[in-house]
């Protein structure tokens, strides 16, 4: 079953952790507490020293105790990153920690694997927790009060979590239903029915894993794609190029595309919801943009339409990304419309931008027999187009 590891600084956190590594003991499971604390302290005896921790990073002990708070902490969560992936019996880890202590850990948690138990208790659990997680399937939990000492309502809170944390191990999840195998799919609401078209057609060969393109999603279906659980990729929705760029508030990060240049995944891609800038309520709209043509989706989200210039930035960009892809591409092109608001008669029905945006793929795509660009005579959620992606798929499969 391997062990759990509960990580912190015992300096300041000793009798928090020891008291959790006591509750999972004596649920007889196998339990390390891992000591990532910066400077020397006289707290609890931990099972893995912070030199033993901090002599994983790549610059030695030297590069995290340096006498400096932030730089120390940061050389620490370098190490136990460092630390946690040459282990080979990480069963689940829980770390405990204030906003230091949850900043140190939580990159060696994004670090693992999905699916192995991973759970952060707090003190900032119920604020904007997206830095801490990203990608990952890190579970947050608010400590409610600070982690200083044990008291009442400490006590419950991290019993809850420790065996919240047991459980994850001690039951693991059923065995997958199916054996086929995993490919991963963007969807935006505005691409919806052509991922649905799609998830139909894919059903009886393949697992579907829909990604919600908010920024986070596609950083998870690359994340999967990087650790070797996708066949492939249809990547029908990368309308998070439009809010890197522009300014949005969903956006990816510089390295989208990224994983699949780097595994040579079987790779069909298209331009689903490039025709829209995702920002808050109306009036979070950064002034510049109050004149362009927005349309409220709902009364949290407002979308501009993207303008012809601006797809030809995003169509180069993509293009640059797409040529650093040696394995099979396919990107189509659906000449009758982006997105659901891009069709005849609706609010951002734009030939010329999207043709300004197809004109700059073109443009930018070094197209060679295994990376190709298709024009598709229709628009994105005509069901011909999820026809037309799946095909592409089946086609990049068979050169791998």
């Amino acid at each position: 079953m391997g062990r759990i590891y509960v990580v912190g600084t015992c300096g300041t956190k000793g009798a928090e952790l020891a008291y959790v590594r006591q509750l999972i003991a004596a649920r007889g499971l196998a339990v390390r507490l891992v000591d990532v604390s910066t400077q020397l302290h006289h707290g609890i005896t931990p099972d893995i020293a912070a030199a033993t921790v901090a002599g994983c990073h790549p610059g030695g002990l030297g590069a995290v105790f340096t006498g400096d708070r932030g730089g120390s902490v940061a050389g620490m969560a370098v190490a136990l990153e460092a630390y946690m992936l040459g282990l080979d019996d990480v069963a689940g880890v829980i770390g405990l920690g204030g906003s230091g202590g949850t900043a140190l850990v939580a990159p060696a948690l994004r670090a693992l694997p999905i699916g192995t138990p991973k759970l952060l208790v707090s003190t900032v659990a119920s604020s904007n927790v997206a830095p801490y997680v990203g990608s990952s399937d890190i579970a947050m939990m608010y400590s409610v009060t600070d982690l200083a000492g044990l008291n009442r309502i400490s006590r419950t809170v991290l019993a809850n979590a420790a065996h919240a944390i047991a459980g994850m191990v001690a039951t693991p999840p059923p065995a997958a239903a199916t054996d086929k195998p995993a490919v991963g799919v963007t969807m935006f609401g505005v691409t919806t029915p052509c991922v649905n078209r799609l998830v139909e057609l894919l059903e009886p060969t393949h697992d579907c894993l829909v990604f919600h393109a908010t920024g986070t999603g596609g950083q998870s279906m690359e994340k999967l794609a990087e650790s070797g659980l996708l066949q492939g990729v249809i990547d029908v929705t990368t309308t998070e190029v439009c809010d890197l760029l522009m300014g949005g508030v969903f956006p990816c990060t510089e390295d989208r595309f990224g994983a699949i240049a780097r595994t040579g995944l079987p790779y069909v891609g298209s331009c689903g919801a490039l025709d829209m800038v995702n920002f808050g309520a109306m009036e979070t709209v950064p002034p510049q943009f109050k004149d362009r043509n927005l349309y409220v989706h709902n009364p949290q989200v407002t979308l501009m339409r993207t303008t012809a210039e601006e797809n030809a930035r995003m169509g180069q960009w993509i293009g640059e990304k797409l040529n650093s892809c040696e394995g099979p591409v396919r990107f189509l092109l659906p000449l009758g419309g982006v997105s659901v608001l891009d069709a005849p008669g609706m609010p951002f029905h734009d030939p010329a931008a999207d043709e300004a945006l197809f004109a700059a793929l073109e443009a930018t795509v070094e197209q060679t027999p295994r990376r190709q660009l298709i024009r598709v005579p229709h628009a994105l959620n005509d069901p011909a187009f999820a026809e037309a992606l799946l095909a592409q798929f089946r086609a990049v499969l068979e050169e791998v």
